[in-house]
Formats: structure tokens, C-alpha cells, sequence
């Protein structure tokens, strides 16, 4: 009994843990770390012979869950003492003492080895480039306390995915890459705006520096819906110079909508609907993107 006991035990920190880091929002990054990973097998001109292989995208897949458990666990350990003040976030395990700090230590610690066995999987560039991913993933949590536009911090977290996934298959950086990082990081800083305009009070309180505190929340939602302007533009942009067809345009004007209903429920003086813009709206534009993108990909393979 005491054995089977300590096994629910154990299996509940866990459980606390995934629940800690948000583990089932990898959804919104990984669908563009796979268009990064696949973009390459598209039209000319920078297409490649073959498609990527099995392997490749297994190990960028543990790359991406690696990463992003690191950051997010770093996320809570540097904020633990913020979100214990924060009535919304008062209820997570590390300001509640569900979790230890050594123990979520502990949780990065891993974390963070399984991103480099996976790294060390991939692209010799890969390899090389790997600690700038680390100390953008370190230092976010720092931003909102020094820098008015700490908001951006996530955007350039979220970029990596697609150039990452680039640089792992090709070994090499290329005009659609840096388009589809750019269109990531318009998008993400974007919506992470959206989302910090709920604790507007209690960051000013504490005297932390998002968009919305340093400039005000109805400042903040206009600077998102620019953000989303950008974001689809640079998509276009990566599909013309990419020789994509009509589909993957489809899927665009289709996120398009996704982003424009995101920013209108969401107003200055009625942030009540936040969760839907923040989490449905958003995992469903990364996917349909992907989906789009990736039957433009079959075609052109098949044709």
C-alpha cells in the first residue's frame, strides 16, 4: 500500500508540474517549428531534393518540448515570488508550496538535457547556435522588470521555432526563414500583449513594465492589431518569394479572420473574453497555417 501510495504521490507532482509549465500550450510554437522543418521541401528556390526525414523531425519535436518545459519552468522560478502576489496566478504550485523550488530545479535541470541531446541530434549550425536559444529562454522573465517592451521578449522566444527547424534540416539561414521567425514574433508579441492586459493593475502595482502598464491598455491592443498586420504580411511575403500556390494563400486569409475576431472580442474596457483570444483563437491560427502550408508542400512534391 505505502509502495502504490507514493507512486499516486509521485505521479500527482508530476501532474502538478505539466500543469505548472502549460505543457499542452507547446501547441502554439510547435506547428511553426514543423513549417520551418518542412518549408524546405517546397517550390524552388529553396526547395531541397528531399523532404525531411523521420529522425529529423523527432528530434526537432523533443527539441521544441525540451525548450519550451526550460523556459516555462525558468519562467515560474524567477516570477514565484510576483505570481504569489498576483491573485490570478496565486494558485500555481510553486506560490501554493505544491512544488518545491529545489524540486521544479530539479524539472529544468532535465529539461534542459533533453534539449541539448536533441540539439546534438541535428545540424552542425544547430549545434553552434544553441546558446542563444538558451539565454533568450533565461533572461524573458527579466524584461517585464527593466525594459517597457518586455512583451516582445516572448515573440523572439516563439521565433526560434521556425528558423530553428530551418537551421536543423538545412544547416543554413535563408530569406523564407527569416520571414516565417519574423511572422512568429509579430504574431506571438502580439497576442502575449493581449494577455498581460488582465493584470494591468496588479503589474503596475508591483511596478512591472509590459506594453499595457508602460503605455495603456487601450495603446496596447492597437499595438497588437499593428502586430497582426505585420504578421500576415510577412506570411505573404514568405510564400511569394517561397513560389507557393493559391492553397497556401487560403490558409492565410483563413488565420487572417482567426486574428481579426481575436482583436475585436478583446476591448479596452472588456478584457472578459482574453482566454478565448488567448488560447483557442491562437492554437487554431498556428495549425491552420501548418495545414495549409503543408498541403502547398504535397502538391509540389506530388506534381
Amino acid at each position: 500500500m505505502l509502495a502504490k501510495s507514493g507512486q499516486i504521490t509521485s505521479f500527482k507532482r508530476i501532474k502538478l508540474f505539466l500543469e505548472m509549465v502549460k505543457f499542452e500550450h507547446t501547441i502554439f510554437a510547435l506547428p511553426f517549428a514543423y513549417l520551418g522543418a518542412l518549408w524546405v521541401a517546397g517550390p524552388a528556390p529553396y526547395g531541397r531534393p528531399n523532404v525531411p526525414t523521420f529522425y529529423q523531425l523527432f528530434w526537432i519535436t523533443i527539441v521544441m518540448v525540451g525548450a519550451r518545459t526550460f523556459a516555462m519552468t525558468a519562467n515560474r522560478l524567477i516570477d514565484r515570488e510576483i505570481d504569489a502576489r498576483n491573485p490570478r496566478t496565486a494558485e500555481r504550485a510553486l506560490p501554493k508550496k505544491l512544488l518545491s523550488v529545489p524540486e521544479v530545479i530539479i524539472y529544468m535541470i532535465i529539461s534542459f538535457l533533453v534539449f541539448i541531446v536533441a540539439v546534438y541530434q541535428l545540424s552542425p549550425l544547430a549545434k553552434m547556435l544553441w546558446p542563444i536559444a538558451l539565454v533568450a529562454f533565461s533572461y524573458y522573465s527579466y524584461l517585464k522588470r527593466f525594459f517597457p517592451l518586455a512583451n516582445l521578449g516572448l515573440g523572439f522566444c516563439l521565433s526560434l521555432a521556425p528558423l530553428g527547424a530551418w537551421i536543423a534540416v538545412t544547416n543554413s539561414v535563408s530569406l523564407p526563414a527569416v520571414l516565417l521567425a519574423l511572422a512568429v514574433f509579430a504574431w506571438a508579441s502580439g497576442f502575449d500583449i493581449i494577455y498581460s492586459c488582465q493584470d494591468y493593475e496588479i503589474d503596475k502595482e508591483q511596478n512591472l513594465r509590459s506594453i499595457a502598464v508602460c503605455f495603456g491598455i487601450r495603446n496596447a491592443l492597437c499595438t497588437t492589431k499593428y502586430l497582426h498586420v505585420l504578421t500576415i504580411i510577412l506570411l505573404i511575403a514568405a510564400g511569394i518569394v517561397s513560389n507557393f500556390g493559391f492553397i497556401y494563400f487560403i490558409g492565410i486569409g483563413i488565420a487572417s479572420l482567426l486574428l481579426i475576431y481575436e482583436n475585436i472580442i478583446v476591448k479596452a474596457d472588456d478584457l472578459s473574453r482574453i482566454d478565448a483570444a488567448f488560447f483557442t483563437l491562437n492554437s487554431f491560427f498556428s495549425v491552420i497555417i501548418f495545414a495549409f502550408a503543408l498541403i502547398e508542400i504535397l502538391k509540389t512534391r506530388l506534381a
